[in-house]
């Protein structure tokens, strides 16, 4: 009888107690459960890095775009065109017969045409004047533009040494192609300076040989006067000797 109701009274406690204890001390840890809760989290997280990569790409992208689309900050076109003008002020101060297609046919249907038994002696040493101050400008011109394009010399080292420079330091894609188009254009500019003394220097050569032609062909006109009876030259001339 003392077992049994020992018994019950063990009971009756544990009962008593069981009801007495909280809730939460009744959860069961649930290992595979936390295991896929904290996957779960893990990938939310890849996810969330990704999309910070991707941003971060997409941002950089920008900032490149942003430079390829950048202007060049230096421009040497001002100092180009001004080159190029004073150049052609110089060609266009040509003295005389200049480089016009119309003066020069007018030029050698007359002063440079061959002597002529119908011409006066006035008019052949009035062509043979004209001859040579033609040339006497031509050469003075061929000096001037070649004085101006040594001129030009300093200001084209200066503007290649800066191009150079901001092609190196170009940020972009667009800077670095609108440096190498400004270098070209110093290329074309230097290209056309010796353009223009090649043109001039050729100027002067071919009035200067142009002169000895015509100065040849006049002395045998003259000669043929001297040498031929009853000509206006020959008696003159035979008056100045007496």
């Amino acid at each position: 009888m003392k077992r049994l109701g020992l018994l019950a009274a063990t009971g009756t406690t544990a009962l008593v107690l069981g009801a007495s204890v909280p809730a939460r001390a009744l959860i069961v840890f649930d290992p595979s459960n936390y295991v896929q809760n904290v996957l779960t989290a893990a990938r939310e997280l890849q996810q969330i890095n990704n999309q910070i990569t991707s941003l971060q790409n997409e941002a950089q992208m920008l900032i490149n775009q942003a430079k390829n689309l950048a202007n060049l900050p230096y421009s040497s076109l001002r100092q180009l065109q001004s080159s190029i003008q004073r150049t052609q002020q110089l060609l266009a101060q040509a003295q005389r017969i200049a480089y016009d297609v119309q003066q020069i046919d007018r030029a050698f249907s007359t002063s440079y045409a061959p002597a002529t038994s119908s011409q006066s002696n006035q008019l052949l040493i009035s062509n043979a004047q004209s001859r040579w101050q033609n040339s006497y400008a031509a050469t003075q011109d061929a000096l001037r533009v070649q004085a101006g394009i040594v001129g030009n010399l300093d200001t084209n080292r200066i503007q290649s040494s800066a191009l150079v420079t901001s092609s190196q330091d170009a940020s972009g894609a667009l800077q670095a192609m609108q440096a190498g188009n400004q270098i070209l254009a110093l290329n074309a500019q230097q290209l056309a300076d010796l353009t223009a003394v090649v043109a001039a220097q050729g100027r002067a050569q071919s009035l200067e040989a142009a002169q000895r032609v015509s100065a040849q062909d006049q002395g045998r006109e003259q000669l043929r006067r001297f040498l031929t009876p009853g000509q206006g030259y020959q008696s003159s001339n035979v008056q100045m000797f007496h």
